[in-house]
C-alpha cells in the first residue's frame, strides 16, 4: 500500500471520528415497570371510597375505569410514607381532567367521607391533564391567561407544604415539566412517581419531569381522582420503600 492511500485513508478514519463526536447524544427513557422485588399490584380491596358515587369507579378486566363524576376521588386503604408507584392512565375525552394525590392527609379525607359532597382532599397533586384541557380553559375564560397550568405532568401542593422545583408556574405555585411529553386522549401515558423522605419526584413517558421536596406532611394517603371527564387507569402498581 503506497504513503498517499495511506494518508487518504488516515484522513477518512479522522473524519469519520470527529462526525460521530459532534452527533448529539439522547439518553434513553427509563421506563420503570413494576416488575421486581416489593412490587405488587394494586386492587379493589387495597383501596377504600371517600366521596365518589357507586357508579363513578368500576373494577373490570381491563383495569379501573373511572366516570368523572362527581369530583371527587378514591383512597388506598392504609397510608404510605416512602414508595414507588407506577400509573398508566388514558382519557376518554379530549380536555379531560384527573390526578394522582400524593400523602393526602387523614383529616381532609375523614371530612371528606363524612360530609359525602364533591370536593378533593389536602394532599400534593400530580396533575393528569388532557392537552384539549388549555384550548376549553381559553373559551371560557378568554380574559384569563391560561398560563398558570399545563398538560404535561404538573406537581403542586394543595393546601399543605412543598418546595416545588423548577421551572415553576408565574406565582410559583406549581412545579411545571421540564418537556412536554404527555400523549393526547385515546392513547395511554405511563406515570413513574417517587416519594421518599417528603421529596416527590414524577416521570412521563420514561422521562423525570417535575416534583417538589420539603413536603409536610410526608405521609398520607393515595388517592385517584375523580374530575369531571371519563378516564381509564391500568398497570396500577405499587413498592414501598424504607
Amino acid at each position: 500500500m503506497n504513503s498517499n492511500l495511506l494518508r487518504l485513508l488516515s484522513l477518512i478514519g479522522f473524519a469519520t471520528l470527529a462526525a460521530t463526536a459532534a452527533e448529539p447524544t439522547t439518553a434513553p427513557r427509563a421506563f420503570i415497570d413494576g416488575i421486581g422485588p416489593g412490587w405488587r399490584a394494586l386492587g379493589p380491596d387495597d383501596f377504600k371510597p371517600v366521596n365518589s358515587a357507586p357508579d363513578t369507579w368500576s373494577w373490570r378486566d381491563d383495569g379501573l375505569h373511572c366516570t368523572g363524576q362527581p369530583v371527587s376521588v378514591l383512597r388506598t386503604a392504609k397510608e404510605f410514607a416512602n414508595f414507588e408507584m407506577i400509573v398508566e392512565w388514558m382519557h376518554q375525552k379530549p380536555a379531560g381532567n384527573s390526578g394522582v394525590f400524593v400523602w393526602a392527609t387523614p383529616a381532609s379525607i375523614a371530612k371528606l367521607t363524612t360530609a359525602g359532597k364533591p370536593g378533593l382532599p389536602d394532599g400534593i397533586e400530580v396533575q393528569i391533564l388532557d392537552h384539549g384541557y388549555t384550548e376549553m380553559f381559553k373559551r371560557r375564560n378568554p380574559a384569563k391567561a391560561a398560563d398558570w397550568f399545563t398538560t404535561n405532568g404538573d406537581v403542586f401542593a394543595v393546601r399543605v407544604k412543598l418546595n416545588h422545583f423548577e421551572p415553576r408556574s408565574p406565582n410559583g405555585s406549581r412545579s411545571f415539566p421540564r418537556k412536554n411529553l404527555s400523549k393526547g386522549a385515546g392513547e395511554w401515558n405511563h406515570y413513574y412517581i417517587r416519594a421518599i423522605n417528603g421529596e416527590l419526584r414524577l416521570w412521563v413517558n420514561g422521562e423525570e419531569v417535575s416534583g417538589g421536596n420539603g413536603a409536610d406532611p410526608a405521609r398520607g394517603f393515595l388517592c385517584l381522582e375523580s374530575e369531571g371527564s371519563p378516564i381509564h387507569f391500568r398497570t396500577l402498581r405499587l413498592r414501598e420503600l424504607p
